[in-house]
């Protein structure tokens, strides 16, 4: 199971993070977000996949993110269609995958965010079957991220899907126990998603918490 950091904003918070070795590292691009990234991001190691975070941002902005910042993945926080996703992930391939294939092995991962609250329809996610590498749950409400508080993870007892997802939405050190009960059942998650939970203000990560976060999650893994 993966750990990613969403909301990266500042250079050497960014770098101290990076530190810890996440395997993701999530960058906004959304202007109504107080985490919106707009600089450069220093160099941080290969073994952490940067992630690029759009809501319904064009094709073109995205893939010129792409290009500039390298990103190995894309999470799309809005109300992108099957279609889009299917169009994104084309251009993505004729962009950028070819050569980064040959290369690397790899290709550019594409994230589509659905929120939930107390309810959700699982039926929505079959047209974006076979076209995005993983689902992402976040909490819904009245921001794109970063509410700071979870949904009702029993929610996902009704998951039908074999695509794998992302665990998201205001996850912190008082979830572990939950964390930990979760993936001791047969529900195929990818990753957990940490953000707000963690921060010091929008953007600036503590370290301390993410590392005994960090540790935790290994013990996790190794159990």
């Amino acid at each position: 199971m993966k750990l990613k950091v969403c909301g990266m904003k500042y250079k050497e918070n960014i770098e101290a993070v990076a530190a810890l070795q996440p395997d993701y590292l999530g960058f906004i691009f959304y202007e109504k977000s107080p985490r919106n990234f707009n600089s450069e991001i220093p160099v941080i190691p290969n073994s952490i996949k940067k992630v690029g975070v759009f809501v319904d941002a064009s094709i073109d902005f995205i893939l010129e993110k792409v290009k500039k910042h390298n990103f190995k993945a894309i999470q799309l926080h809005g109300n992108e269609s099957a279609e889009y996703c299917k169009e994104l992930k084309s251009r993505c391939h004729s962009a950028f995958d070819a050569e980064s294939i040959s290369k690397q092995g790899n290709q550019i991962e594409i994230f589509k965010v659905f929120s939930i609250k107390d309810e959700f329809d699982f039926e929505i996610l079959k047209p974006h079957e076979g076209i995005v590498d993983y689902f992402l749950f976040d909490t819904k409400g009245k921001e794109k991220g970063g509410n700071g508080y979870t949904f009702d993870w029993n929610v996902l007892k009704n998951y039908n899907s074999t695509t794998p997802f992302i665990l998201s939405g205001g996850i912190g050190l008082e979830e572990v126990a939950k964390i930990k009960a979760i993936l001791k059942t047969d529900l195929p998650i990818y990753c957990i998603d940490i953000n707000s939970k963690f921060e010091i203000e929008p953007g600036l990560k503590n370290i301390n918490d993410l590392e005994k976060f960090k540790k935790l999650l290994n013990n996790m893994r190794e159990g």
